[in-house]
């Protein structure tokens, strides 16, 4: 009990310590820009407004960008979850030739940084007439190896005698893997999901790199245009970033269960 104490206390502090930004971040966001570059600096402003706000919805399309940005990352994510789960199940459970040579090249994908895939996607969507479209945005981050890799070692640890028990009585492969594994892996899909909804979501070099439409833009472009087009004004900066932000926090305190459990699980079945 006397250690738990200590170990909580620390906890506590290191969560105020990672809360400090985004205190400053809304602090920062309901001054007045003239007050945001004053020394000394203060917490509590003079005056309390939310001018900053009212111009980042009024200086841009920032409920489209909202909409475009909610569909993209949503596409990303369910596509991600249907292509990485079909085949960390196919690596879990089938036996057919090369499986772990072709297991060790989707690993390697890891290791390649997605900036160095830029110019030849950008082609490639070109090529495909997916320039200035939503699919050109979303299918280029549907290649996720860690999302299989995580999902692979979940499912390493789902005793086989379930399928087998549904075997019996009939069902088919892809059957099992809908009806018996899939139920069984909520919690680390969820994990996976709200991973790949969050990465989507502030993803800003591949949709800045693919889209020039203003219609198409995602929050982390339009934002970008607001504020190149006002200047340097912190204010309107952290209000973009606190809005921008927004929708991850509501999504993570819904999914907040079963994300912790998730990673919790995926640790201790790998």
């Amino acid at each position: 009990m006397r250690t738990r104490v200590p170990l909580s206390l620390l906890g506590v502090a290191f969560a105020l310590l990672w809360l400090v930004p985004l205190a400053w971040a809304i602090d920062t966001s309901v001054k007045p820009e003239g007050e945001t570059t004053r020394v000394p600096v203060t917490w509590i402003p003079d005056v309390f407004t939310l001018d900053a706000y009212r111009s980042v919805f009024t200086a841009g399309d920032l409920p489209l960008w909202l909409l475009n940005s909610a569909l993209v990352a949503s596409g990303v994510t369910v596509l991600t979850l249907a292509a990485a789960s079909l085949a960390a199940y196919g690596f879990s459970r089938l036996d057919f030739p090369g499986r772990n040579w072709l297991f060790a090249l989707i690993l390697a994908g890891i290791m390649v940084p997605p900036q160095a895939l830029i110019v030849p996607l950008f082609h490639q969507m070109q090529s495909l007439g997916l320039v200035d479209t939503y699919w050109g945005m979303i299918l280029p981050q549907l290649a996720a190896p860690v999302m299989v890799f995580i999902l692979k070692k979940f499912f390493d640890g789902i005793p086989r005698e379930y399928e087998q028990a549904a075997e019996l009585d009939g069902a088919s492969r892809l059957r099992m893997f809908w009806s018996v594994v899939l139920p069984m892996s909520r919690p680390v899909l969820a994990a996976v999901g709200v991973f790949t909804f969050v990465t989507a979501w502030n993803n800003f070099l591949w949709p800045f790199i693919v889209v020039s439409d203003p219609d198409l833009m995602t929050v982390p472009v339009g934002l970008g245009t607001v504020q190149s087009s006002y200047g340097v004004r912190y204010a309107q900066i952290m209000a973009s970033t606190v809005i921008g932000g927004l929708p991850l926090v509501i999504v993570y305190a819904f999914l907040q269960r079963h994300v912790i459990r998730g990673v919790g699980d995926a640790g201790l079945k790998g």
